[in-house]
């Protein structure tokens, strides 16, 4: 457990679940390891990069949220209404002390409130400021998302706080830059704030808003309906304002001759970290998990080992959490847990799946099958859709992932579920197929 001074700091924790057991020549070790953090207060007690909050400074976040007033928010008007109102929602729902900022989203990137590149400092009358500054918002223009982000990590960083966060709401698809600029713009953006993103209709790309949300280490989701929009942006702020520690590093130290197969978050959602690695030193690396709040989060480890004689055992990895420093040693977080490789001839022992890795290996085969489903019937190919939507139903099945069955049910019909056999359906609501696409990465956490 870490262990800070300050009462109202989180505490994290670290456990491993594995079979350490491999058979003679048996060279990959899978580990689940569960990160969980509580005791926290509000923000502004964030321990955070690259300094340390000190009391009486107010709560250390900052955060913007960007609005798309593209010409096709007007269509139908509601969509403008929803967003303007939710917005206001989200604003409410900012705690005093914390700076924010709206953005209005186009081809361009404007600055909606509080203006001059500057950030606002909630408190009752800023609140109402910005609302009023939200009746200004109109439709028209174009989709330019990079712009938006680089204009929100401009004023992010005239802020010097711990926890820095957007939120992007779009309706259409980014039609105003190349891929390669919003690739560019998100790369800048990668551990300089963290991202959430809601697509809003049913005129939008899945693909951008999630890779908008998984680059910055942030949530994904559709509101298909514009009145969802105000219970939607509250939420996501007040999950926001509980986030209090951040730039969190997973970071995974292994011995001589032992290498890291690949590293992914497996809940709540499956998220791929491996490619995200940043040397830490001799033998270690780092893999950012964003900002924590009071919440636990699963992450699959599997390391390769050299090859060992029966009997012997070693230190596969270790696992600790650190917050990396941009100069000097990173700030340990306490907590670790060990992976560990034992070789044995007994068969029972070695061929035996840990519950915990079994599970999510299900989980991440699910999300993939899905949007490997979804992308087959897109192209025609009813044989290959029909049969990985088929997998996907019996792995929802078999792990009790009932939010994905259902959402899987309304563009499959289910003949055996356990068996994974389906039908397509013939008519499927453009609005359902994008939610199962958009949610395909949440998973349901294994029962302990």
């Amino acid at each position: 457990m870490a262990n800070f001074s300050k009462s109202n700091v989180p505490q994290f924790s670290v456990e491993v679940y594995q079979n350490e057991y491999l058979p003679e020549g048996g060279r990959e070790v899978n580990a689940i390891v569960t990160v969980t953090s509580t005791g926290g207060g509000t923000v502004g007690s964030a321990v955070a990069a690259p300094h340390l909050y000190t009391p009486g400074q107010g709560p250390d976040a900052a955060v913007a949220i960007m609005v798309d007033c593209s010409g096709s928010m007007d269509y139908p008007p509601t969509k403008m209404r929803g967003a303007r109102d939710a917005t206001a929602a989200a604003i409410d729902a900012v705690r005093d002390g914390v700076h924010f900022a709206v953005i209005g989203g186009t081809h361009v990137a404007k600055e909606v409130y509080p203006g001059g590149g500057q950030l606002a400092v909630a408190d009752a009358g800023t609140r109402e400021q910005a609302k009023q500054a939200l009746r200004k918002l109109s439709a028209g223009g174009g989709t330019a998302i990079g712009t938006w982000l680089r204009l929100a990590d401009r004023l992010l960083a005239s802020a010097d706080v711990a926890i820095r966060h957007g939120i992007v709401l779009t309706d259409g698809r980014n039609e105003h830059e190349s891929a390669e600029d919003l690739k560019a713009a998100l790369d800048a953006c990668a551990g300089r704030f963290t991202c959430d993103a809601r697509g809003v209709g049913t005129d939008w790309e899945v693909k951008e808003v999630t890779g908008i949300a998984s680059a910055l280490l942030g949530t994904a989701d559709i509101v298909a309906d514009p009145a969802g929009l105000s219970a939607d942006f509250t939420q996501m702020m007040e999950t926001a304002m509980g986030k209090e520690v951040a730039d969190v590093a997973l970071r995974l130290w292994t011995p001589v001759g032992t290498s890291i197969k690949f590293v992914k978050q497996v809940a709540p959602t499956v998220e791929e970290l491996t490619d995200r690695r940043t040397e830490a030193g001799p033998r270690a690396g780092d893999y950012p998990t964003g900002s924590w709040g009071d919440e636990s989060r699963d992450y699959h480890v599997c390391v390769e080992v050299p090859t060992a004689d029966i009997g012997q055992e070693m230190l596969a990895a270790r696992v600790s959490l650190v917050i990396p420093q941009p100069e000097g040693p990173a700030q340990t977080l306490g907590a670790q847990g060990l992976v560990r490789a034992v070789w044995t001839d007994d068969m029972s022992a070695s061929t035996s799946i840990n519950p915990q890795v079994a599970h999510y290996t299900g989980q991440a085969e699910l999300a993939q099958v899905i949007q490997q489903g979804l992308d087959a019937r897109k192209a025609g190919d009813i044989d290959g859709a029909t049969a990985k939507l088929g997998r996907a139903v019996q792995l929802a099945s078999v792990s009790g992932n009932a939010d994905t069955a259902k959402l899987l049910a309304k563009v499959v019909d289910v003949v055996d579920a356990p068996a994974g056999t389906v039908r397509l359906k013939a008519k499927v609501e453009e609005a359902d197929e994008m939610t199962l696409e958009t949610r395909s990465t949440k998973t349901v956490r294994v029962k302990k």
